[in-house]
């Protein structure tokens, strides 16, 4: 069995005497696990966080980092370290460097991403052997019994079980959940309720959440002087209405594609990495028999977290919160969606979720109206007969087409209507719309240029949607 890639982010400016003790640690710590990687992010730090680094063999001449002072004899081992600089001076923008961080985590290939501040130790401060020691198994482990879930550390203030303040951001997601919630909110931009936030719109998304076991919530003690030392006007201006506008809160996607931008440099190497807006979301807005099933296929070899026509219950609950509320939640669990009714709903998907990126697959007239036709017909579509008992498929052939039934004219007359449409729509904006010609071999070139994503070594997927699922519309 592959082990997930476990990405321990933390961020530091100013905070190098905390990772002068933790780093060290954590990295030995969790050397029994062979799928995990720690991110240093320098968010421009003024102190001497570059020389520490400096000190920790980051090229890949051995397996792992280790102190340059090491002798190769030394049998201890370390987990992998990455070290990226953020040189742009201002000050610590809390959120901001937590998802910088966390991008550049994924960068290194992590499925779950785990916030881990410089002052937190991934476990007791003893010898560790074997992995029944290790944060990075003990995640493994959790998300191995449920994918959609995070870890959260709690604060335990007074008592037996007294745990420090400090352990409070300890937040471990799958990388899936941080791209859907958006990460950190970057309005927090100073010591504020950004953890909450997030945990908060993890939870709104359907992301279960699961108390970490404290014995691997051990911090450095210090006080508030050094906790509010970049930002020292906020230590009075976050309180408990910023706290409890979050517990009330229902939003679910924050920054709206852009967050954790910025130029880094890594491993002390001179070429700059830049790190743009992402989609907020990507909506496959081509009518149905476009190929939205290859579509749907292609952005899943991506990576992408792709959802194609369920079933009409499906369908339907995207319909009505998306014309109750102006937005959908069933929807918001993806972060690439296509086919009905994505397509028709393109201006009301714009206006709710802005930084989207949407994709209008279109083929040749006369097959895709074959296409339709046989999709259409009960010898040609063996679910056909589901639409008579499930009125929503019905419904919504009402609603694009203004009829159950298949006619060719008024049928050819919408599809042109519709891309015609999404074009006008669009004109000012062709940064945020492409158009892939099925019939014209579209395929991985135009769809990787247009999401900036290498092009994978496979074909590009051809399906069949109508043979592949029960496709009710």
């Amino acid at each position: 069995m592959t082990l997930p890639r476990i990405a321990f982010c933390t961020t530091c400016k100013n905070r190098t005497q905390h990772l002068e003790h933790t780093l060290p640690e954590n990295l030995r710590q969790n050397a029994s696990y062979q799928n995990c990687v720690f991110i240093v992010l320098d968010y421009n730090s003024q102190d001497n966080l570059a020389q520490f680094m400096g000190t920790y063999d980051l090229d890949g001449i051995v397996a792992g980092p280790r102190p340059r002072s090491f002798v190769l004899t030394n049998l201890q081992k370390f987990a992998d370290l990455v070290y990226y600089r953020f040189t742009e001076p201002g000050p610590f923008r809390m959120a901001h460097a937590k998802n910088l961080a966390h991008r550049l985590g994924i960068r290194e290939g992590a499925d779950i991403l785990v916030n881990l501040d410089a002052d937190n130790f991934t476990g007791l401060k003893y010898p560790w052997e074997g992995s029944e020691y290790s944060f990075a198994q003990y995640i493994a482990e959790r998300f191995a019994e449920d994918k959609d879930k995070f870890l959260w550390a709690r604060m335990v203030k007074d008592g037996e079980g007294r745990l420090g303040r400090g352990i409070a951001g300890r937040i471990a997601v799958p990388t899936r959940g941080f791209l859907l919630a958006g990460g950190y909110d970057e309005r927090f931009d100073t010591w504020s309720p950004d953890d909450k936030d997030f945990k908060k719109r993890l939870q709104n998304l359907g992301f279960v959440p699961e108390e970490i076991d404290p014995k691997y919530l051990e911090v450095i003690l210090h006080n508030d002087r050094m906790r509010f030392k970049e930002y020292p006007h906020a230590e009075t201006a976050q309180g408990e209405e910023a706290f409890l506008s979050v517990q009330e809160s229902e939003l679910t996607i924050s920054n709206f594609g852009n967050f954790g931008c910025g130029v880094v440099y890594r491993n002390f190497q001179p070429e700059p990495i830049e790190l743009g807006p992402l989609p907020t979301r990507i909506f496959g807005i081509g009518m149905h028999k476009t190929a939205t099933t290859s579509l749907h296929h292609a952005l899943e070899i991506l990576g992408y977290d792709s959802a194609h026509w369920k079933d009409a219950h499906w369908a339907k609950r995207i319909w009505n919160q998306m014309a109750s509320t102006g937005r959908s939640q069933t929807l918001e669990r993806h972060y690439a969606v296509s086919d009905l009714p994505i397509g028709i709903l393109f201006r009301q998907l714009d206006k709710a979720y802005p930084g989207s990126k949407f994709i209008l697959t279109i083929r040749d007239e006369k097959e895709w109206l074959s296409s339709v036709r046989n999709h259409w017909g009960p010898a040609t579509n063996p679910f056909r007969s589901a639409w008579d008992s499930d009125p929503f498929s019905h419904q919504l052939h009402k609603l694009v087409y203004g009829r159950k039934h298949f006619d060719a004219q008024h049928f050819l007359e919408r599809y042109r209507r519709h891309n015609a449409e999404v074009l006008e729509y669009f004109k000012s904006r062709p940064q945020d719309l492409l158009v892939m010609d099925m019939s014209n071999g579209a395929g991985w070139y135009q769809l990787c240029g247009f999401l900036k994503q290498p092009i994978p070594s496979v074909p590009y997927p051809l399906a069949n949607g109508t043979q592949k699922s029960e496709h009710g519309a």
